[in-house]
């Protein structure tokens, strides 16, 4: 019998979004994070924009025609990808991927699977990641999508902080992902009272390009529009 448990074990078993963000200490990570970084100054990275991030992705999959399986791959992916800040941002993302193994490990998840995830986990930064599977170029699309003032902690910083006044003057964000006609656009609605288009792109520039990026890998074009201009 003990023999048969360790062979269960290795083999492990299909784990779902829904498994994952009842997991203790996953849950406990991410708010940890969310709190280093609130210290340092940066929006909000917590439970409500991984589990965007987590609804995006699984969206995404499905309209592109994935299976179910791989969906919640990548829906599992974008919940625990911004785990790794906990440590330190500088290498966050790898830092996620290592601590996923080791959670998922724990929850028996199938290993196959989990290297998925801490892939498509390793690779979503674009300071030093590249789209490497479908997975992966998911939980990109997803957590770059998310730009919005829902994210900003402190409304005395908007006016000193570039970050925060285009996060707070963006009153609205939608990644609409069309299959028949190959485009993913992120559409967004910015206050132009408060930050101006030029500044959404000074700061953005660069995740717009592995948005791109991760667009092309999936056979798609990216496309950005800004309260209702097509800009790219």
């Amino acid at each position: 019998m003990a023999h048969i448990n360790a062979v269960n074990t290795l083999k492990g078993h299909y784990l779902t979004i829904d498994e994952v963000k009842k997991n203790e200490k996953i849950r406990k990570i991410i708010e940890k994070s969310d709190q280093c970084l609130e210290v340092i100054g940066y929006t909000e990275h917590g439970t409500r924009h991984c589990s965007l991030a987590a609804h995006i992705a699984h969206n995404i999959m499905l309209r592109l025609g994935k299976s179910e399986h791989r969906a919640q791959l990548a829906s599992i992916a974008a919940y625990m990808h911004d785990m790794g800040n906990v440590v330190n941002r500088d290498f966050h993302a790898q830092v996620a991927a290592v601590m996923a193994y080791q959670l998922l490990s724990e929850m028996e998840m199938l290993q196959e699977d989990i290297l998925e995830v801490v892939a498509a986990i390793g690779n979503h930064d674009e300071k030093d990641g590249q789209p490497i599977s479908d997975i992966c170029a998911a939980v990109i699309l997803a957590d770059k999508s998310d730009v919005h003032r829902s994210r900003v902690r402190n409304l005395d910083t908007i006016k000193q902080d570039i970050h925060d006044r285009v996060n707070y003057a963006a009153t609205s964000s939608f990644l609409r992902v069309e299959e028949e006609k190959k485009t993913i656009a992120l559409e967004i609605k910015i206050d132009t009272s408060i930050s101006s288009v030029m500044e959404y792109f000074e700061i953005f520039l660069s995740r717009m390009i592995v948005c791109r990026r991760a667009a092309e890998f999936l056979g798609m074009k990216f496309e950005l529009e800004i309260n209702g201009y097509k800009l790219l």
